[in-house]
């Protein structure tokens, strides 16, 4: 605040605005908004979170099982089954913008870029969704955007806490297309109508690549757990699953079961040292939007 000469951005009210709105036990809670003597005295008092997923995975001595990822991974799906239900896109979710307590509490944070929609869906900037999150709608200048591009991003998110590394660390947009298609396979009119019409489609020359790798990528994962994945990272935006999709997918109800919340690790060695600052070229591009 303190560069602003003009009050509050309208970026800062958006958020504030949203936040207060909200209340689920998987979304981070604005208590309240305190004011001040100066115009830059502005304070957000939020419901306090121990640790955030991202440092928690580069500084782990063992990763999540996979019982604490479906635990991981339903709550964060419930918190987006709230955010749709209400109209709101939250458009830059990833692992550094989860925060879990020591009670094992998964809440989704950081709405700077979240969005009220309604119908019909209005245009707005396809420059939202940190890169490795990206869905390829956005990434070829899609001018419309659902809640499927969310569902991308939960996708990349259940992959990376699956593999315990970023599913799609692309370096450039070119990059992170081309990552998607030898992931994926090469997007087509037939699986993805309307493809072909994007504004930017022309500007990539896609590789031919048949097939689908996801099995390859994770060959231990049961057959539905890679449905499920799958499902995420549907190239058709219609088609993707949605969070109740995700819910009441058969990958949550197999063996491991989801781990209770309260039974989830704590990391009191991990909190009680000095934050890691984010000098790792993996955190940096993990966070940057």
């Amino acid at each position: 605040m303190d560069k602003e000469k003009d009050g509050v951005p309208i970026s800062s009210l958006r958020e504030i605005t949203l936040l207060l709105r909200l209340r689920h036990p998987n979304i981070v809670e604005l208590k309240e908004v305190v004011v001040g003597n100066h115009l830059e005295s502005i304070f957000l008092v939020m419901g306090y979170c121990e640790q955030d997923l991202a440092s928690l995975l580069e500084n782990m001595p063992t990763p999540f099982s996979e019982a604490q990822v479906k635990c991981i991974v339903l709550q964060v799906l419930r918190g987006l089954q709230y955010l749709h239900q209400n109209f709101i896109i939250h458009r830059d979710l990833k692992v550094s913008n989860l925060l879990m307590t020591d009670k094992g509490c998964v809440k989704t944070a950081d709405f700077g870029l979240a969005r009220a929609y309604g119908i019909p869906v209005k245009p707005m900037t396809p420059k939202v969704v940190t890169l490795w999150y990206r869905a390829p709608e956005l990434l070829l200048g899609t001018t419309t955007q659902t809640t499927s591009i969310d569902m991308w991003a939960m996708g990349c998110i259940l992959a990376e806490l699956l593999a315990h590394k970023p599913l799609l660390p692309g370096t450039s947009e070119i990059h992170q297309v081309d990552l998607i298609v030898q992931l994926l396979g090469t997007p087509s009119e037939n699986i993805w109508p309307g493809f072909s019409r994007l504004p930017l489609v022309g500007q990539y020359s896609l590789r031919k690549q048949p097939y689908n790798n996801l099995k390859h990528k994770f060959p231990w994962l049961s057959e539905a757990g890679l449905r499920l994945l799958n499902f995420l990272f549907m190239y058709d935006p219609k088609k993707r699953a949605t969070a109740r999709d995700g819910l009441e997918s058969s990958y949550f109800k197999e063996k491991p079961l989801p781990c209770e919340p309260e039974l989830m690790p704590t990391f009191p060695h991990h909190r009680n040292k000095r934050a890691v600052p984010a000098t790792s070229e993996a955190q940096g591009k993990r966070c940057k939007p």
